[in-house]
């Protein structure tokens, strides 16, 4: 009986090695998209949240100040949404045109490939 090849053997396994890390890469871009999707969602529902504790937080203090029980808490917070949901939209902006500049990045590598 005679042994394989010991090149043959080597080379399959070096293809073996490259299909799987090819595979690997694969996977970790999916999970890296994925997860700063979840980050930018994360950070869009902070922001609103920021918004409305800080408005309630001033309204609350004014109206323990001024002794107007719940006027100025009830202002202050709806202010406090209102410029949450400004920062949410500003941050969707950007995030939008983060995006579209990379789309364009894309499409313009692919037309300089010929594709």
């Amino acid at each position: 009986m005679s042994d394989p090849d010991p090149k043959q053997q080597l080379d399959a396994l070096e293809a073996k090695i490259a299909a799987a890390k090819a595979a690997r890469e694969s996977d970790k871009v999916h999970q890296e998209e994925h997860y700063s999707q979840a980050q930018l969602a994360w950070r869009m529902v902070t922001e609103m949240v920021a918004g409305l504790g800080i408005g309630f937080g001033i309204g609350y203090g004014l109206d323990v100040l001024f002794g107007t029980t719940p006027f100025l808490m009830v202002l202050f917070t709806l202010l406090g949404v209102v410029a949450g949901i400004r920062v949410m939209l500003r941050s969707a902006a950007e995030i939008q045109q983060a995006q579209l500049a990379k789309q364009a990045g894309e499409d313009e590598k692919r037309d300089r490939n010929g594709d």
